[in-house]
């Protein structure tokens, strides 16, 4: 091939298009309540249609509390029961479980859209890669929480107390499969907040509060029974592995990108030109 060809083949020109698919662009707020709506649907979809394999998961329930007894880590019992003696503790648990995994993570995106534009196509792509490991997780590995355990004597805080804490307790166990608690994407979830926020803010008491959120999230998961320990490190490693696919996507992980979106070169041109013509006498 000649020189002039290969160099052509290597020119920055020639990769325009490509990179400018990758470039942050400015978000259309239509777009992303479909898009955050279509996959939160397809999410409860393929997460519940993954079939509720009751003896494997039972099993694997086992051999995770054997492991955390062996590493002596074993203590969600003893939290459980402790809570548990603390009516207001838990009942206000068993509501955080059912709410904040959710209303968190929507005021989060919606906070990114508004002050950083430039910063969150990246951010969601992370949370979005981050649920999609963790349904490969719960298609091969079928887990039961630690409270639906064959003799392990947790006691299940929704159904004693009467409060609305899971989708898989009480009347909604129907609606949700019983069996994908690994990797815990409320860990995942709180992470990836308490992680955006304390990347992006400079306020002492909002980086406190921002890492604060995923810690106490931990233990609501735990106290509840609704979690093992390593459930929530594989939660930590699908969110490792959802920032990696935004990194290789984008170049830069989410919080080192620019925080406005740049304006096209044509239309910052015309405005130039516009206040150009303003100004001329």
């Amino acid at each position: 091939m000649p020189q002039e060809d290969r160099s052509e083949l290597r020119s920055p020109h020639s990769l325009r298009p490509f990179r400018h698919s990758r470039a942050p662009r400015r978000p259309r707020v239509w777009f992303e309540v479909l898009l955050v709506a279509a996959s939160y649907w397809v999410y409860s979809l393929v997460r519940n249609a993954v079939p509720e394999q009751r003896t494997k998961a039972l099993r694997n329930a086992d051999l995770v509390w054997s492991a955390e007894r062996y590493l002596g880590i074993a203590v969600e019992q003893s939290v459980n029961h402790a809570v548990n003696s603390v009516t207001w503790l838990i009942v206000t648990m068993n509501y955080y479980y059912a709410t904040l995994h959710f209303v968190v993570t929507v005021c989060v995106l919606v906070w990114l859209f508004h002050r950083h534009p430039g910063r969150y196509a990246a951010a969601r792509l992370t949370l979005f890669a981050t649920t999609g490991a963790a349904l490969i997780g719960y298609y091969l590995y079928p887990l039961a929480p630690p409270r639906l355990m064959n003799g392990g004597h947790f006691v299940d805080t929704v159904l004693v107390h009467h409060t609305w804490g899971s989708m898989a307790s009480g009347n909604f166990k129907n609606m949700s499969n019983q069996y994908a608690a690994m990797p815990s994407m409320h860990i995942g979830w709180s992470l990836w907040c308490g992680l955006t926020v304390f990347a992006l803010v400079s306020a002492p008491w909002a980086r406190i509060l921002a890492l604060l959120y995923p810690a106490l999230t931990l233990a609501v998961i735990v106290a509840t029974a609704n979690h093992f320990w390593l459930d929530a490190l594989g939660g930590m490693a699908c969110l490792a592995f959802g920032y990696a696919v935004s990194y290789a996507w984008y170049g830069s992980l989410p919080h080192h990108l620019a925080k406005r979106v740049p304006v096209p070169g044509g239309r910052a041109r015309l405005a130039g030109l516009s206040t150009t013509g303003h100004h001329a006498p």
